[in-house]
């Protein structure tokens, strides 16, 4: 289009649309690319006076001393039944049928408002007392070493929502989880082996597949790495045609060389920093992976007394064995996923499905505490049992619960957590946590507690602040100290 001569720039002068739109706008262009390269660390000088972030794992030190140095995460995906299996409420069997006098908190259709009792006996357990089904038989005989929380309470009803809460404070995936935030602040202490490993079902992924192991925007070095519980446990890790000797170790000099220099042109990149380390690492792990994770090694009575030999309970119990051994081996955090999909999840047939989960987790549980125990670890291992939130305490499908993110029950044992403890409680149906109630968030903040992490100092800079493992500007999550065995130096 040609424009009258009036409005036309003189030839020496002339600039295109997009140049106008360029130089004017400069100010407002300058603002946006510092806020960008500040959020990535680019700018000479940061906005706050925080530490480079870390693109390693090396050992390192907490914020203070803590008696834990490492977790084993047992995930019950799907939202196990509380008042079926450690919180037993007398009224809710002896108003059975009758409504709930104040109503639910509805999910899913095909729900009554109708109290439905428990059908499995509670009895007290240990020097404690502490109440726990019948159909928890091994976990209930380690009653005075478990540390019970009642009020547990969640802010989603839905599974992934529940699991991203449970795991990393908020609701919607793109979070760092757990298990990433404490491989990123301290390392890991066995460099053959990633800092953060995940055992899942080898039938399939939970409900959210790999977003309940995702770093998010922590660097990609600090996410989980799938090991598997069946057939050769890493993947690609060795060649299907053998090099001869020195050939490999040329082989990643020269990746290594080739991948730095793609470095120099593409800085601060989490992935390809990630991908350079991971290579080195699998070099090491073909040496390391293959003994660590070698199960014949056990005694005869270590396997029977996880149930190896019981095809019921021998795939968890697999699980729950490698995670022992990965964890004596300088592992900083396990993930063990209880099955494909939810496997807790009873919206109908609760008291058959209830019983068969049970079954399958119930001693293979008891043995990695038991295990822990006798080798003198438990008391530097976590061990937390939880699913994402709980169930109600009226019928769906007339013989089932629906979710309820009003309360639900966490176990712990070890790693500092007060044994014998049962912590908390919910109302007279078992519907609401109602006394010393715990956020996902509060629990976070507490099990970084006992790992020597102050969940308020851990930071990393995104998105233009600092951010903290349990978002601790929006939860406001605090420590509940009466979770910890003694009183910790240094807080």
């Amino acid at each position: 289009m040609n424009l009258p001569e009036s409005l036309q720039i003189p030839g020496p002068n002339s600039i295109s649309r997009r140049q106008l739109l360029a130089r004017s706008g400069l100010g407002f262009g300058s603002i946006a690319l510092a806020g960008l390269l500040d959020s990535e660390n680019l700018l000479g000088v940061p906005a706050l006076d925080t530490p480079r972030p870390y693109m390693d794992l090396k050992p390192r030190e907490g914020h203070f001393p803590g008696p834990a140095k490492a977790v084993i995460q047992l995930v019950q995906n799907g939202g196990p039944s509380q008042m079926d299996l450690f919180d037993p409420k007398p009224e809710l069997t002896r108003r059975a049928g009758q409504p709930h006098p104040d109503g639910v908190e509805i999910h899913q259709p095909n729900n009554l408002n109708i109290l439905m009792p428990c059908p499995y006996e509670f009895k007290q357990h240990g020097q404690s007392g502490m109440e726990i089904s019948e159909v928890l038989p091994h976990l209930s005989g380690l009653a005075d070493e478990l540390c019970m929380i009642r009020s547990m309470y969640s802010v989603h009803n839905n599974h992934p929502e529940g699991l991203n809460n449970l795991l990393t404070s908020q609701i919607f995936p793109g979070r760092p989880v757990m298990g990433s935030w404490i491989s990123y602040a301290l390392g890991t202490e066995n460099q053959n082996l990633p800092a953060y490993v995940v055992l899942r079902a080898p039938e399939g992924y939970s409900v959210s597949g790999k977003i309940l192991w995702s770093s998010g925007w922590l660097p990609a070095l600090y996410q989980g790495v799938e090991f598997s519980s069946i057939g050769t446990p890493v993947h690609h890790l060795q060649q299907d045609v053998p090099l001869p000797p020195g050939v490999q170790r040329q082989s990643l000099d020269l990746l290594a060389r080739l991948n730095q220099r793609h470095l120099v042109d593409h800085p601060e990149t989490s992935e390809l920093e990630a991908r350079i380390q991971n290579y080195e690492l699998a070099a090491r792990m073909q040496l390391a992976a293959a003994d660590v994770l070698d199960l014949s090694q056990e005694s005869e009575a270590t396997r029977k007394m996880y149930g190896l030999d019981d095809p019921m309970t021998a795939p968890y119990a697999t699980r729950c064995l490698m995670a022992r051994r990965l964890v004596e081996s300088g592992v900083r955090f396990v993930q063990v996923f209880s099955g494909k999909g939810q496997p807790w999840d009873s919206h109908s047939k609760l008291k058959t499905n209830l019983a068969k989960i049970c079954a399958q987790t119930d001693q293979p549980t008891a043995a990695l505490i038991k295990d822990l125990k006798s080798r003198g670890l438990l008391q530097s291992t976590i061990i937390m049992w939880a699913g994402e939130f709980g169930r109600l305490p009226t019928t769906q499908n007339s013989d089932g619960r629906d979710h309820n993110r009003n309360a639900f029950t966490i176990l712990f044992a070890g790693g500092g957590f007060k044994p014998g403890l049962t912590y908390g409680a919910t109302d007279e149906f078992a519907y609401k946590a109602v006394e010393n109630r715990v956020s996902c968030p509060d629990m976070q903040a507490t099990l970084y507690r006992l790992l020597g992490i102050d969940h308020s100092r851990l930071t990393y800079r995104h998105g233009g602040r600092e951010e903290t493992p349990t978002n601790l500007a929006i939860t406001g999550a605090k420590v509940v100290n009466d979770l910890i065995e003694h009183p910790l130096p240094g807080a």
